[in-house]
């Protein structure tokens, strides 16, 4: 029972106090109804999230419950209403259970709703003669996904965004596909031309999305780099995605600093250069022989009419870590983004006219996902150039009125710690969705709270699947941190060891879906996601490597992943590659990654378990203390650094553990799962102060 002093506690005043006792008193029936009200009618923004908490654990209880429930409004208006009631269905269940066992009628139907333009018409939509893990779809068709993207009118806002410091800029549709055909007509007069990959290594701007869809407009494919890379892994994905020439920026400009990037792209020995200015103002840096500012490179004359490509012919080439050796290259096609735009279109919600955000970058799947998701449905496509951890993310968020916005559940923690969101009028908001990492739940509800309960949408997918297989949906209720719904169009199955079904193991899916790869570059596709996996029906089943739980029919839990592939901060990276780097220091004879989760939730931390060359001098010198817990900062700000320069800078180490030798199967296979179960069993407080050796 909630006591006056309860609610004191929580920093309300005596006086408030005894009016929300009274309100609270006042609330009946179910629990879910009890909140529903309690959500509507008493809590408020503006009060403090321990009051919001203290509330939904006395209704609730330890067992948890919704926070978002749909108004009939919400349901109403959602496309995925629309699309039930067009086929006569009750029910979301049985929405998703059609969408899922009549699949070729499900596409069909969302690529006449998307509205995607086919230069050709296809004879068949699919065509699994070669079987499900090699399907093809729109067989005899022509395309180019880049058409598709302006069929919004040409003088509605296809791009709202804002440098530090500055205004609200916008660009037109119109203006946006003028700037794409100019980028066309450029790659042309270079002699570039269709199946030619073109790399762009730099931030998420209007310019950028500008030359994504102008090189894909023109036949060519995109090689995806983060700005964030440093020159090694740029140069291995310049490599890898054979790229002939490459766009870039000369400085980045965030949190008032000036960050170099072209000099990275030199470093990496990349192609020939198209660098644009950083600032409003001029180059910073002095270009090589033969690289070209993008003034020059623009062309008067445009190209103004995309070139008819095969369905399967690649637009994108995009990178997801595998366990071993170089990052896997995933192909993207004219295909892969409808399922971006679909995944939008029915749990998200995406209608003609709204504004979508999520800070991101090409580099990442979901930069592409963003154009998809915004021009495929006719929405207006919100960037900020900033940091999205301050509070000038939240204004611009609240200025450019913004109803989907995307979000990382780090950056929330960040936004929870520091207090920088509060304040800011979330209305506009019709719903969040979160991706990248397992997210926190009380993170999670701070985030609604502070947005008067609207709900924050979970989704959970990958590279190789252009979207998710899990994603929540705004016409059903929404619990902190938990999907409920699996995504249109793609079916799951849960295993245990065994291979048997259950209800909490590992995930795989049911192929064929529109947006599952069917290529990789550089690896044996089959081996990667099909190699060993049981059947379900006579029908292989597809690795995918999430554990996940399922809490009741249709309600998930994501627990992260099976497999040794890390999920740092949003950006996935194999224990294998953070190894390769650390490995070639001085005194380090082998080392083993592993990420494990914090004390209370959030993102996962990073751990390096190290075997030195004087492994046993070292273990000594502290005898008064436990070996693991013996302080070495200059050991860890080391790795740090090598990991900085080598991998990527966003990717902090937790903590260094000195051992004497690794966990090894009989086949010499480091057992990561073994060090994971040593590491967790450690005291709490130990893990705590690791952070801080």
């Amino acid at each position: 029972m909630i006591q006056h002093t309860n609610i004191i506690g929580c920093g309300v005043s005596e006086l408030e106090a005894a009016k929300l006792l009274a309100q609270i008193e006042a609330l009946s029936g179910s629990p879910e109804a009890r909140w529903r009200e309690a959500a509507r009618c008493i809590l408020r923004p503006n009060h403090p999230f321990a009051l919001h908490q203290l509330l939904y654990r006395a209704i609730y209880g330890s067992a948890g419950g919704p926070v978002f429930f749909p108004e009939p409004a919400d349901i109403e208006h959602a496309h995925m209403t629309a699309l039930r009631r067009e086929l006569g269905l009750d029910s979301h269940a049985d929405l998703f259970a059609w969408s899922v066992a009549e699949r070729e009628a499900f596409w069909q139907r969302t690529v006449s709703r998307l509205g995607i333009r086919f230069r050709k018409p296809y004879a068949q939509l699919l065509d699994l003669s070669q079987g499900v893990e090699a399907p093809k779809w729109f067989v005899g068709g022509e395309m180019n996904i880049a058409e598709s993207c302006f069929q919004a009118p040409a003088d509605q806002t296809a791009i709202v965004f804002q440098r530090e410091g500055s205004p609200l800029e916008q660009m037109s549709f119109g203006t946006l596909e003028a700037l794409c055909d100019r980028v066309a007509g450029g790659l042309c007069a270079l002699g570039f031309g269709p199946g030619d990959q073109i790399a762009v290594a730099m931030p998420m701007t209007a310019e950028s999305v500008a030359i994504y869809l102008g090189i894909i407009k023109a036949g060519c494919a995109v090689v995806a780099i983060a700005d964030s890379f440093a020159a090694p892994q740029i140069a291995a994905r310049l490599r890898i995605g054979e790229a002939k020439a490459v766009f870039t920026q000369d400085v980045i400009l965030r949190g008032g600093r000036e960050l170099p990037l072209y000099p990275r792209l030199v470093a990496a020995e990349a192609p020939l250069a198209i660098v644009l200015p950083g600032r409003v103002e001029e180059l910073t840096e002095v270009l090589r022989p033969g690289d070209l500012h993008w003034d020059d490179f623009l062309p008067a004359d445009a190209i103004s009419a995309a070139v008819a490509c095969c369905p399967d012919a690649t637009t994108n080439v995009l990178f997801s870590s595998g366990t071993t050796g170089d990052p896997k290259a995933l192909p993207w096609t004219h295909v892969n983004p409808i399922k971006c735009g679909a995944d939008a279109h029915y749990h998200q919600d995406v209608h003609r006219g709204d504004v979508v955000a999520w800070p991101t970058n090409l580099g990442w799947m979901m930069g592409p996902w963003l154009i998809y998701a915004a021009f495929l449905n006719r929405a207006t496509m919100a960037l900020y150039y900033g940091t999205p951890t301050e509070r000038g993310f939240g204004e611009f968020v609240q200025a450019a009125g913004i109803t989907m916005l995307g979000i990382i559940p780090s950056m929330v923690r960040t936004w929870r710690s520091t207090g920088c969101m509060e304040g800011i009028d979330f209305s506009a908001i019709r719903a969040f969705s979160a991706t990248g990492e397992c997210s926190n739940a009380e993170d999670m509800h701070y985030l609604m709270a502070l947005a008067r309960y609207r709900p924050i949408l979970e989704y959970c997918g990958g590279t190789e699947l252009a979207g998710g297989y899990l994603l929540s949906t705004l016409v059903e209720p929404v619990a902190p941190a938990t999907f409920n719904s699996a995504a249109l169009g793609t079916d799951l199955a849960i295993l245990d060891e065994d291979g048997q079904e259950c209800e909490s193991g590992e995930v795989f899916l049911v192929p064929p879906a529109i947006g599952m790869s069917t290529r990789v570059l550089n690896r044996d596709h089959r081996e990667v996601y099909y190699a060993g996996v049981p059947k379900r029906d006579g029908v292989p089943l597809r690795r995918h490597g999430d554990q996940v739980e399922r809490l009741a029919p249709g309600i998930y839990r994501v627990h992260g992943r099976a497999d040794d592939v890390m999920n740092l901060g949003g950006i996935m990276v194999s224990s294998a590659e953070i190894e390769r780097a650390l490995n070639t220091m001085p005194g380090v004879a082998e080392t083993a990654a592993i990420a494990v989760p914090p004390p209370g939730g959030g993102p996962s931390l990073l751990v390096i378990f190290a075997v030195l060359e004087d492994a046993g001098d070292h273990l000594q010198a502290c005898p008064e203390r436990s070996r693991r817990a013996c302080p070495e900062h200059r050991r860890r700000d080391a790795m740090q650094q090598t990991i900085r320069r080598e991998l990527n800078p966003l990717f902090k180490i937790h903590e260094v553990v000195v051992v004497e030798s690794l966990p090894r199967t009989a086949s010499n296979k480091v057992m990561r799962r073994v060090l994971r179960e040593r590491y967790g069993k450690q005291p709490r407080e130990h893990q705590r102060a690791g952070s801080q050796s």
